[in-house]
């Protein structure tokens, strides 16, 4: 970087942290500590009750699960279980747990713990179950029971066959919290967590930090780092300007326009991967005019996807055919075209349908995990509805707002009034996941799922369901690939873009590398 970049990159990280009342430059950054720049604060760091891949990455670090996925892949291997077993009918596994393993809190992880964290998730009646809610419960909605016949051992029998389930078991929701510590602490556990991980809960100070530091005990091998701030930066190009002028060791999430000013830097490195991550518009099939297909498949039509990917996200995103993203190969099939760019197709269907001329509200992010740049990828779809006819109004909520606004669903509600669209983005573990919580008929924001423009067709639902219990991966992946026909057909979403994901870090960063997972495991991580 010339002087003058020095400078101007320094003149403008004093003014935006003057305004924010933030330092007007950056204290140096010990040598065994680590920054990283999030894109918004947690919502909580209780793992039962979070949803969001920015909570994920500070959770994975805190917390484990039973098994956990393989660094560099989506392949499951041993966690807290250091094997286990699974019967011929693929109805019973039989976990033998580490010995000698304890919370942060100094209590013992053993079955009966385990037993509480599936209990408190699933069981109405449990003490604990007044501390959610839990969202994502779905993820093991087929455990029939859990038991816990001596302290080393968890058997865990499901309702019916579920290939997803070890794969679950390694996500965020299947991370193990300390009984002890939400029996005392009650819904203040997600301020307060206690896991079992490499790394333990300091302090979380609301908009300014979350810090985490070494766990002394951890039963594998200690930490590197002695401790990990996580410092949420909404706005992109703050934390782009902070990361150059020392701020951040780590930036997640790096917006596209910044990417190729890092890359003509000395001093960083930029790091990107490809992962199952699909950001698409939620459709209302409830209210209003996209109740018809054919106007649905006509919003679909009028997103001018390659634009998006390649001007807005400068080359960071692929145009998606489909709710199916390619990192799962297995289950989406090449043939499917999707919507390529058509106004004239649009127009046409809008007239068909009646809809010339419709006016539609549509929910926008300001940032959030996974959005890309949700803003400006608003604007520019606004802007290709317009251009088929479509009146689109704009509403501009804050990530965490967001979310609650959209997860309750886009429905008539007196209190928020009804939107046709959202945005919203998904990084799943599994193509069973994204379908199964956003489209099936039983995953209604009132049944606690994320089906929030109360799409329903039951021939999706057989055949989600038939996926879920068959143990062959390519009868899995033929049934993928006949509901993915079926929901590009019915379009109860508009198909945008697969992210590759990506971040950046100083040069004195090492063992650093992005997961397929979204999350970030820095337990290996050092500096120079």
């Amino acid at each position: 970087m010339t002087g003058f970049r020095h400078a101007l990159a320094g003149c403008l990280l004093a003014v935006t942290l003057a305004m924010a009342g933030a330092p007007l430059r950056a204290d140096p950054v010990p040598k065994d500590v680590l920054v990283v720049g999030q894109i918004a604060e947690p919502a909580s760091l209780d793992p039962a009750v979070s949803t969001a891949t920015n909570d994920f990455r500070i959770l994975v670090n805190l917390y484990e699960g039973l098994v956990r996925y393989k660094p560099g892949t989506l392949e499951v291997e041993p966690a807290l279980a250091e094997r286990w077993t699974v019967s011929d009918d693929g109805l019973t596994y039989l976990f033998t747990l580490r010995d000698g393993v304890t919370f942060h809190d100094g209590t013992p992880f053993d079955a009966q713990a385990v037993k509480f964290n599936f209990d408190r998730l699933l069981d109405k009646t449990h003490p604990a179950a007044d501390t959610g809610p839990f969202p994502l419960a779905f993820f093991f909605s087929a455990i029939d029971r859990v038991e816990a016949p001596d302290p080393r051992t968890v058997r865990i029998t499901l309702k019916e066959p579920f290939a997803p389930f070890l794969s679950n078991l390694a996500y965020p929701t299947g991370l193990m919290v300390s009984p002890n510590a939400v029996m005392s602490r009650r819904k203040g556990f997600g301020r307060q967590p206690v896991g079992t991980g490499p790394f333990r809960f300091v302090e979380w100070q609301g908009s300014r930090r979350v810090v985490i530091e070494r766990n002394p005990n951890y039963w594998g091998p200690p930490a590197k780092l002695r401790s990990v701030i996580f410092r949420p930066v909404t706005d992109p190009n703050t934390r782009a300007m902070e990361m150059l002028a020392g701020g951040l060791d780590v930036m997640v999430e790096v917006p596209a326009d910044a990417l190729s000013q890092f890359r003509d830097e000395d001093g960083f490195r930029i790091h990107e991967q490809a992962g199952p991550h699909l950001w698409f518009l939620i459709l209302n099939t409830r209210h209003g005019p996209l109740k018809d297909r054919r106007v649905r498949q006509a919003v679909n039509y009028a997103i001018d996807k390659r634009a998006i990917a390649d001007s807005i996200l400068q080359g960071t995103a692929i145009p998606a055919r489909g709710p199916v993203a390619p990192a799962f190969d297995w289950a989406t099939d090449p043939a499917i075209t999707g919507y390529p760019y058509d106004p004239n197709r649009a127009r046409a269907l809008l007239k068909e349908a009646g809809a010339e001329g419709a006016s539609l509200t549509f929910l926008v992010a300001e940032g959030g995990s996974g959005m890309l740049d949700p803003i400006a990828m608003g604007t520019a779809i606004q802007a290709n509805l317009a251009a088929v006819g479509l009146k689109v109004t704009i509403r501009t909520y804050e990530w965490n707002s967001y979310l609650a606004r959209v997860n309750g669903g886009l429905g008539d509600k007196s209190d928020v009034g009804t939107a046709d669209m959202a945005e919203m983005a998904w990084m799943t573990n599994d193509p069973d996941t994204l379908p199964y919580l956003t489209l099936r008929s039983d995953a209604l924001p009132e049944k606690g799922g994320f089906n929030s423009g109360y799409y329903a067709n039951p021939t999706l639902d057989r055949l989600l369901e038939q996926a879920r219990r068959s143990g062959n991966q390519a009868e899995r992946g033929d049934l993928y690939r006949r509901a993915e026909r079926i929901v590009v057909e019915d379009a109860p979403l508009a198909f945008v873009a697969h992210w590759k994901q990506n971040a950046v870090t100083t040069a004195a960063v090492r063992g650093f590398a992005l997961q397929p997972s979204f999350f970030l495991l820095l337990d290996r991580v050092s500096k120079d």
